[in-house]
């Protein structure tokens, strides 16, 4: 379990740094400007978010409780971490207005998310029922 929690925390880190890295890109090509403490905050909240990402899928393990249940509480759980980082390095202004925004469009990108595993996994159900039946 330890080296599993490791393993998607690094598979976490690879990815905020991808996406740290698509973000100084762009920064780049616009020219903005920011200074070293400013992108070693926002790299290092990319990086927790990476690590949070990777370990928190560990909830829908092998038990048997309800996967609906699962995903609510994956669902919370996200949203909390992902509110209190983005939050507190200002990705989102702390407004009213702005966190309503930021909420539906976490909710929307969240969903389609969902969505796209659910096609995978029916997808994947289909080719397994198949290759059963070939197998008879």
């Amino acid at each position: 379990m330890i080296l599993e929690v490791l393993r998607r925390s690094m598979m976490g880190i690879a990815f905020g740094g991808i996406f740290t890295f698509i973000a100084l890109t762009i920064m780049k090509v616009n020219a903005f400007e920011a200074t070293i403490p400013e992108i070693w905050v926002h790299m290092g909240a990319s990086l927790i978010l990476g690590i949070y990402f990777g370990i928190s899928s560990l909830i829908f393990g092998d038990d048997d409780s309800n996967i609906i249940r699962k995903s609510v509480i994956h669902f919370f759980m996200t949203y909390t971490a992902w509110l209190l980082i983005a939050g507190t390095v200002g990705w989102i202004p702390l407004n009213m207005s702005a966190v309503i925004w930021s909420t539906l469009a976490f909710i929307l990108l969240y969903a389609l998310n969902a969505l796209g595993w659910y096609l995978y996994f029916k997808k994947l159900e289909s080719t397994l029922n198949k290759h059963l039946e070939n197998q008879k």
